[in-house]
């Protein structure tokens, strides 16, 4: 089992795996990863249920294992699990779904 298999966000929260971008620059210049900007790109790996609005009826999730979305460049919280990196965030973190 992967450990993004393994991994079951609650509530509202989306796990993402973040979509690194080229790691060099026109000029042949390579960037050091300790001044590469954190990227705001990612894939959904897993997806809560959905928060219970005031009645307790769950409200469903936009967004669903598989999709691209950008999301904003401080969100969420990072974590490692078997040595793979993934970012767990609020849905309402998520800015778009990329097509």
């Amino acid at each position: 089992m992967s450990a993004a298999e393994r991994i079951q966000p609650l509530a509202d929260r989306v796990v993402l795996r973040a979509l690194e971008e080229a790691e060099q620059m026109r000029g042949g210049l390579y960037i050091p990863d300790t001044a590469k900007e954190k990227p705001q790109e990612g894939e959904v790996v897993a997806v809560g249920p959905g928060k219970l609005d005031e009645d307790g009826d769950r409200i469903p999730m936009e967004v669903k294992a598989g999709d691209r979305v950008l999301y904003g460049k401080y969100s969420g919280t990072e974590v490692k699990i078997d040595g793979e990196d993934f970012l767990i965030l609020r849905e309402s973190d998520i800015l778009a779904r990329v097509n």
